[in-house]
């Protein structure tokens, strides 16, 4: 299992998540499962709504049953087969596609808007990641509990980055 990492950066003024996976299927691939809808709802929290271009604004609409209301964002690096960044709320999202033998190393990072919700965001972006995995592979196997996960990133990262836990109207909230 691979677990993300937390990064300080502008002097311990911002925070970052950096998750990195080797993938064994070529970038074109994983792009199409990184940017476009059918794929994205195998793995990502939210829908995507809104042009693929740098300055479009997105929209994001998570499923019924997490009880958030749809939010903003806007297009920041659109460069395909390479790199998509957006905000995404407060935070701002960048996945990367690299080359790596014949397959692609794929890089997400989540910068944060508030060091305390890191253990969790980690937590969720574990579990998508291990979704994006199963996608890519075609397996239908589940992903880890987030509660051990969360409990896991707040060891790991310390107490601070473990202050806010899930939003309320998000299942785990409950």
């Amino acid at each position: 299992m691979q677990y993300g990492e937390l990064e300080k950066l502008d002097g311990g003024r911002v925070w970052r998540l950096r998750f990195s996976r080797r993938f064994a299927h070529p970038a074109e691939k994983v792009w199409r499962a990184i940017t476009e809808p059918q794929h994205l709802a195998a793995w990502f929290p939210t829908t995507i709504d809104g042009e693929r271009k740098v300055g479009a604004t997105l929209t994001f609409v998570l499923p019924p049953e997490i009880k958030i209301p749809p939010f903003q964002g806007r297009m920041l690096v659109w460069d395909p087969e390479k790199v998509i960044e957006f905000e995404w709320g407060q935070d701002i999202i960048r996945m990367e596609l690299q080359p790596d033998g014949n397959g692609t190393r794929f890089s997400l990072y989540d910068t944060l808007d508030e060091h305390g919700k890191a253990a969790r965001d980690a937590a969720g972006w574990h579990q998508c990641l291990e979704k994006l995995e199963n996608h890519l592979g075609n397996d239908l196997a589940g992903s880890s509990d987030w509660k051990l996960l969360f409990a896991l990133y707040g060891r790991e990262f310390g107490p601070e980055a473990a202050r806010i836990g899930p939003p309320k109207g998000h299942p785990e909230a409950e």
